[in-house]
């Protein structure tokens, strides 16, 4: 137990391995079960403060959550992109993850509940992601909105950004990348080191639901796995957070290296002996790391 992190941060760790062992799941209903008992886990309690709404953009069922107190004059908006291993995290925990990020940023939060594997693999919920992108600049201008996501959300956020540049759109005032799952062949180093360290299921392979995901799809395809796009065409200003005992710690570093080296602003944070996704509880350094995000958000939004 590492004496260099806060006591709730400790707390957290003693747990040991949320979500399963490091074995995994197969690529069929199994994973997507396991995918949403994750994201239980880790979603913890419903935060106080914030409204939530559904609706429906451009055909794809959103949720909006709203912290109260809000100037209702204030124009922008955050994108957000739920994890779940790209085959979970729909419906009531997409609504739950919506309200989390709205209560964590200050902003109000679309959240599109794009569709899944097996049902509707890839390109559906990049497509969803893209026809809500779409609504939200119709009603807003590019650099009054922010595209996040965690994990599997970061994989579709980055791919959100890439394909909408690709195909004309105008691109947001800045992207928050948390923990993302940017390169669907699990090239990285930490896919090995992390194996069985990392305390959310244990720093396994992904691989049974990548594949189910991708459908056939060559997985070094930048829309499956951004990390491998081509960023001097543009990508804006980002913001990337790992942690030392994260599985996805490779991806983040990587992609913040291709990122600086395109000429891209990239801010990357790792938190000292964070798994994915964070601590999950109240900490310190969670609660440092939303000012930092806060502040960087802020800086964009104004700049815009």
């Amino acid at each position: 137990m590492p004496s260099s992190v806060s006591r709730e941060a400790q707390s957290m760790l003693a747990v040991g391995i949320i979500g399963g062992s490091p074995e995994g799941a197969d690529g069929s209903g199994q994973a997507q079960g396991a995918a949403n008992t994750l994201i239980m886990e880790l979603l913890g309690h419903v935060p106080e403060g914030v409204e939530v709404d559904e609706t429906e953009m451009e055909g794809v069922r959103t949720f909006v959550a709203t912290p109260r107190g809000l100037d209702p004059g204030d124009p922008h908006v955050y994108l957000d992109i739920h994890g779940g291993a790209l085959v979970g995290g729909g419906g009531d925990m997409c609504r739950m993850t919506a309200m989390r990020m709205a209560d964590r940023f200050g902003l109000p939060v679309y959240a599109p509940d794009y569709g899944l594997p097996p049902e509707r693999p890839y390109p559906a919920g990049l497509d969803d992601c893209i026809a809500v992108y779409r609504g939200l600049l119709e009603s807003h201008r590019a650099k009054e909105i922010v595209v996040g996501g965690g994990s599997a959300g970061g994989n579709i956020a980055s791919s959100l950004l890439l394909r909408a540049r690709d195909e004309g759109l105008p691109l947001p005032a800045a992207a928050v990348l948390l923990s993302p799952e940017v390169d669907l062949t699990e090239s990285g180093d930490t896919f090995q080191t992390m194996y069985g360290i990392d305390n959310v299921g244990g720093g396994r392979s992904l691989m049974e639901a990548n594949l189910l995901y991708a459908n056939g799809h060559d997985l070094t395809h930048p829309y499956l796995s951004p990390l491998f796009g081509d960023f001097t065409e543009g990508f804006p200003p980002t913001l990337l957070m790992s942690g030392t005992r994260d599985f996805f710690l490779s991806n983040t570093v990587r992609l913040h290296r291709a990122l600086r080296v395109a000429g891209v602003y990239a801010e990357l944070h790792v938190l000292e002996a964070c798994p994915h996704g964070g601590f999950m509880v109240d900490t310190p350094e969670e609660r440092e790391l939303d000012r930092d995000i806060r502040r960087f958000i802020r800086e964009r939004l104004a700049s815009g």
